[in-house]
C-alpha cells in the first residue's frame, strides 16, 4: 500500500467554523423618562431648564432691585394663543425680562419673545437667547406658535424705534409699523393682550447712538447708556433701579374670520391705532398717578 506522505500526517486538522448570520436591525430603545441626558429643548430651542435657571439668577433683581408690581395680571389668559404687545423702552430693555418672568412666576405659562433675527445671528448670544424663549420674528413663526401651540408669544410693535429714542421723548409711544401684529392676531384667531409699562424708560437712558460696525454690523446701532458711564461694564446689562409698574390691559378680540390669506389694510390699520391710543392714554394715566421714578 503507498504510505501517507509525513507533511500530511503531521499537519494539524483544521476545524470549520460556521459563519455567524447576518444581525437584523433593531430599533433603538426608547428613552427612558429618568435618563439625565435627555434634552428638554424644543423645537424653537427654548429649554425649561435653561428658564428655570434664568428664573432663579433672575429673581432678586425683579423683586428686590426694580420691585416690580403687576396690575390685571389675571388678563393673561391661563390657557390658549394670545398674542402679548407692550411699550418698548431702554437702550438695553428691561421690558422683555420682565413680563416673561412675571408671567411664567405667575400665570405659570411659557412666553415666547420674538424679536429681529440679529440676536439668533451672533454667537453664543444666539443659542442662550433660543433657549431662554427667544424666536425669530415672522408671520409663519407667530401664527405656528398661536394658532397651532396655542401659546403666548410677545412683540413690541414700536421695534428699535422705541429703544432709540432720547430721555426727552420718553413714555411717547412710536407708530406700531403696519399693523402686523393686529394681522397675524386676526389670522391665528387669538386676542391681543396689551401691557403697558412704566419704569423702563428710566432703567436704561440713552445717552447717544454709536453706528455698529465690523462682527457688531448685524446690529441697528451701539447704544452709549448712563447705565455704562456710571457701572462701566457691568452696565451693559445692569439697569437703573427705577421702580417698574405694569398694568395689563384687557384683551382684544378681532371680529373676523381667522384663516384668511389676506384681511382689509385699513381695517388692520385702523386697529393697530386703537390699541396703540389705548395703550397711551393708560401710559400717560400711570405716569400721573406715580410720585416718584424710584419708588413709584
Amino acid at each position: 500500500m503507498p504510505s501517507t506522505p509525513r507533511s500530511l500526517e503531521t499537519a494539524p486538522a483544521t476545524a470549520l467554523v460556521p459563519a455567524p448570520l447576518p444581525v437584523r436591525p433593531t430599533e433603538p430603545p426608547a428613552p427612558s423618562a429618568s435618563d439625565p441626558r435627555q434634552s428638554d429643548v424644543d423645537g424653537w430651542g427654548r429649554s425649561e431648564s435653561a428658564r428655570a435657571l434664568a428664573r432663579t439668577l433672575y429673581h432678586p433683581i425683579y423683586r428686590h432691585w426694580l420691585r416690580v408690581e403687576w396690575e390685571g395680571l389675571e388678563h393673561v389668559p391661563a390657557t390658549g394663543g394670545a398674542l402679548i404687545v407692550a411699550n418698548h423702552a431702554g437702550a438695553v430693555p428691561s421690558d422683555a425680562t420682565v413680563i416673561m418672568h412675571g408671567i411664567e412666576t405667575e400665570r405659570h405659562r411659557p412666553v415666547y419673545g420674538m424679536a429681529d433675527d440679529f440676536f439668533r445671528a451672533v454667537p453664543v448670544v444666539g443659542t442662550v437667547w433660543s433657549r431662554l424663549g427667544g424666536v425669530v420674528a415672522h408671520p409663519d413663526n407667530a401664527y405656528r406658535l398661536l394658532h397651532d401651540e396655542q401659546q403666548l408669544a410677545m412683540v413690541f410693535p414700536e421695534g428699535t424705534k422705541a429703544t432709540g429714542k432720547r430721555y426727552s421723548e420718553r413714555y411717547r409711544l412710536r407708530r406700531f409699523g403696519r399693523g402686523g401684529f393686529v394681522e397675524i392676531a386676526m389670522r391665528a384667531g387669538v386676542p391681543v393682550v396689551p401691557i403697558c409699562i412704566v419704569g423702563g424708560e428710566e432703567a436704561m437712558p440713552l445717552i447717544t447712538k454709536l453706528p455698529a460696525v465690523g462682527p457688531l454690523g448685524r446690529f441697528p446701532y451701539i447704544p452709549l447708556t448712563v447705565n455704562m458711564v456710571v457701572f462701566g461694564p457691568l452696565g451693559i446689562v445692569m439697569p437703573f433701579p427705577a421702580k417698574f409698574r405694569l398694568r395689563v390691559l384687557e384683551p382684544v378680540h378681532f371680529d373676523v374670520p381667522s384663516g384668511q390669506d389676506r384681511y382689509s389694510k385699513s381695517h388692520v390699520m385702523e386697529e393697530s391705532e386703537a390699541v396703540r391710543a389705548r395703550m397711551q392714554d393708560t401710559i400717560y394715566d400711570m405716569l400721573r398717578d406715580r410720585r416718584s421714578v424710584w419708588f413709584g
